[in-house]
């Protein structure tokens, strides 16, 4: 058996910078009441025909890759989370292995939203345990903002959320006292229409019933989320999970060096600090500046925390996740 450990790391946000005023200007909120309850002051938003879900998880994976200084043609599996893959399928892992001149190694998309890099770290991390492959590229990458309803009537979801993507290189690590040392998945199915987009879907309405009905009051394309039902869970799955990661390692709540939480709401972050009374060197948030970017959040805040030197060799790191589903799930690596 072996270790995995992240090799390389690397991320990518569009260029275009859309702040709570800018978003004033088409529904009616301000810069106050989107701050008071999430946290966020700007997210990036792709211009349209530029940067799309694959494209921007692509940038995220060469700087990992380069970074990791593993070459191209020794990457030998693929796996990509996202919640709003180029093409309804095939999904964007496949697209990754073309435009990185890969060899034809196999490729999996996750989707698992919030909680998608988790879970595509997870089974990263099981391949390289059993020694099945010896380095993988993981990429949560989004695109949002071409999906959500910038009116009033779906201001509560839309200023949330943000476009971006991030990207790791697992590799292996023979030094079991390093890597990654467990990881820790959960789901509770029951939830599911808590968070979520029902179309289009096979099961309730597809593409053809909406063209057909021609509703514009028709919400079932964009996202929904109870927000306060969501909180209320997220806090409770967020320490559960952290602590079942620490327990299986037989560590404690002040061995952690950086928790890099899911930016769901800086809100939920904050509990969670003081609920575990982390300093804030201990606790990397980013919302503030890029918005909910789901499957990417986590890798993109992992990588910025690494490069202003915040994360350093020895260092126990803790990921954990929250979202949609519901699935939540932690990571806890020795860096």
């Amino acid at each position: 058996m072996y270790h995995s450990k992240i090799a390389g790391l690397g991320f990518y946000v569009p260029e275009n910078v859309v702040t709570n005023d800018d978003l004033s200007k088409i529904m009616d909120t301000n810069d106050a009441w989107i701050q008071e309850r999430t946290g966020i002051q700007e997210r990036r938003h792709v211009i349209r025909g530029e940067d799309t879900t694959t494209i921007m998880g692509v940038k995220a994976a060469k700087i990992a890759i380069e970074r990791s200084k593993i070459a191209y043609e020794d990457i030998d599996f693929v796996i990509f989370a996202t919640l709003s893959p180029d093409y309804y399928f095939p999904g964007p892992g496949v697209l990754v292995q073309k435009e990185l001149g890969l060899k034809t190694v196999g490729a999996l998309d996750v989707r698992n939203q919030c909680s998608g890099f988790v879970y595509a770290i997870s089974i990263a991390d099981q391949y390289i345990k059993t020694g099945m492959y010896k380095n993988i590229l993981v990429i949560g990458s989004e695109v949002h903002s071409t999906g959500l309803d910038m009116t009033d009537r779906g201001r509560g979801v839309s200023v949330i959320f943000g476009d971006g993507a991030g990207a790791a290189v697992l590799t292996r690590e023979e030094d079991l006292t390093k890597g990654i040392l467990s990881t820790h998945l959960h789901s509770e199915g029951q939830h599911a229409e808590e968070l979520v987009l029902i179309a289009p879907g096979m099961g309730k309405r597809w593409v053809t019933d909406i063209l057909a009905d021609d509703d514009p009051n028709d919400e079932s394309y964009f996202p929904y989320m109870n927000g306060q039902f969501v909180f209320k869970n997220a806090v409770v799955r967020f320490a559960e999970v952290i602590n079942e990661g620490l327990q299986a390692n037989n560590l404690k709540v002040n061995d952690i060096s950086m928790l890099i939480p899911h930016q769901a709401n800086l809100r939920i972050s904050q509990f969670i600090q003081h609920k575990f009374q982390l300093t804030d060197d201990q606790v990397y948030n980013n919302i503030q500046k890029y918005g909910n970017t789901t499957a990417a959040s986590i890798p993109i805040a992992l990588t910025e925390a690494w490069e202003n030197g915040k994360i350093k060799e020895g260092d126990l790191v803790v990921l954990a996740a929250f979202g949609s589903g519901f699935t939540w799930g932690s990571v806890i690596i020795r860096w």
